[in-house]
């Protein structure tokens, strides 16, 4: 399960780049922030690297984050720490197939012909899983449970990997065949995704967001499995949705296009910073149906005003973020308070429901594979809730002409099934 594709120019790395790299690292397990931001924040303090460093740096300190807890335990089993300098060593030896003296030529001159001969040493197979699938202990164990082992490990592999570049077509401008080729001319090869409709996905990675096609509002970065929870609301014209939380508002943006820039749809967060980047996204798109509303918390009074007015409601509730692994493996290395998420999930999915006007629909989504905050939030409103009745998701599917094969009544997408994030939805009714 350990084996993964990363790029050959990691077999190219100079001193300056395991230090920069060991820097970061440090600086992300250290900090509070986000990976993604504490990344932001390193290149604009170190302006001299070129782009071609800041990606060979990046690409090192996500492989170590993603496989921070078995890179340890080749460092030192001992020990539950180790430095971060060590780490990178390690991942560059298992992953990269650097050898002692690579590793001496950059300048490392702590025992690398010993970490490499202990890495020789280790039969991955023989360890405890948790530490073979780099999880903490509580997630490997909630896997394990939920899954079994077997396929817990295959879910933990494609969760270890670096993720795919996915795109959204913006069908208000152009056609997914049309993009395709704008793409092609750009030099950026792309291949129709297996499920969305709109979905194309970036054969290698690109800078996508220097092109003239993204200028033009031509396409959004969006996962497909992200890109299916809009389908489930199944917008209609002049419709009134709700999108509870909507954070910088990936959804609203297709669900705007889906409703052809008719009706309205409120994209409510509690975020004020991050709601405040839908803005440009929207005028570029060339969407005008959405309107970002801030709200202070799931019992706003705004919110309270509009009970029983929406015709569609999607709660893309916070979450562990479990299913993200694979863009943000900084998540697993951090403390998260599971009941707190599960008692907010099913606060906000009661206040979302109030929106709901009878016959209306109301959809629970999550990017966590978790079922405490999927099945379990669903299955304990749906017994307080008597007025709202589960959907299945096949018939909306296929509806919309989506290929994917669904046996349960919701939607539950896994990267080592669909190649897609860990995703959750449930559709359910109001009742008239």
């Amino acid at each position: 399960m350990l084996a993964q594709k990363y790029p050959m120019k990691l077999m190219h790395a100079y001193p300056s780049h395991l230090a920069n790299a060991a820097k970061l690292l440090a600086a992300i397990q250290a900090g509070n922030l986000p990976a993604e931001r504490q990344v932001e924040r390193f290149f604009r303090t170190h302006r001299n690297m070129g782009s071609h460093d800041r990606a060979l740096v990046a690409d090192m300190v996500y492989g170590c984050l993603r496989q921070r807890r078995y890179l340890e335990y080749l460092c030192d089993p001992s020990q539950a720490d180790a430095a971060p300098l060590n780490v990178i060593a390690a991942y560059l030896v298992t992953f990269a197939g650097w050898d002692a003296r690579q590793l001496e030529q950059t300048g490392f001159d702590s025992g690398a012909r010993d970490l490499s001969a202990r890495i020789a040493g280790v039969a991955a197979p023989a360890l405890p899983f948790a530490v073979r699938a780099s999880l903490p202990d509580w997630l490997a164990d909630r896997l394990c449970a939920q899954f079994g082992e077997l396929e817990a490990e295959a879910l933990a592999a494609a969760l270890n990997q670096p993720a795919p570049v996915d795109l959204r077509v913006n069908t208000l401008k152009t056609s997914r065949a049309a993009l395709q080729r704008r793409l092609a001319d750009e030099g950026i090869t792309t291949a129709p995704m297996p499920f969305s409709p709109v979905g194309l996905r970036c054969v290698e990675r690109a800078p996508l967001l220097q092109t003239g096609c993204y200028q033009e509002g031509l396409f959004e970065l969006q996962d497909e499995g992200s890109q299916l929870i809009s389908y489930l609301i199944e917008p209609r014209r002049q419709e009134l949705i709700a999108d509870f939380c909507a954070g910088a508002g990936g959804k609203s943006l297709h669900l705007g296009v889906l409703m052809a820039n008719t009706g309205t749809v409120y994209a409510f967060d509690t975020a004020a910073r991050r709601l405040g980047k839908l803005a440009p996204r929207l005028e570029r798109a060339g969407v005008h149906n959405v309107r970002p509303v801030v709200i202070a918390h799931e019992d706003d009074a705004h919110i309270r005003r509009l009970q029983g007015k929406f015709d569609r409601v999607l709660v893309d509730a916070p979450c562990s973020g479990t299913g993200t692994l694979r863009r943000h493996p900084d998540i697993k290395w951090r403390a998260i308070d599971l009941a707190t998420h599960v008692d907010a999930q099913q606060r906000i999915l009661a206040a979302a429901a109030a929106l709901v006007k009878p016959g209306g629909r109301l959809v629970y989504a999550t990017c966590s594979v978790l079922c405490e905050e999927n099945e379990d939030v669903v299955a304990k409103f749906v017994v307080e809730r008597d007025d709202f009745t589960l959907v299945p998701v096949a018939g909306i599917l296929a509806r919309r002409r989506i290929q994917l094969p669904i046996t349960a009544p919701e939607l539950r997408l896994h990267p080592h099934r669909h190649h897609t994030d860990g995703f959750y939805a449930a559709v359910l009714t109001r009742k008239p």
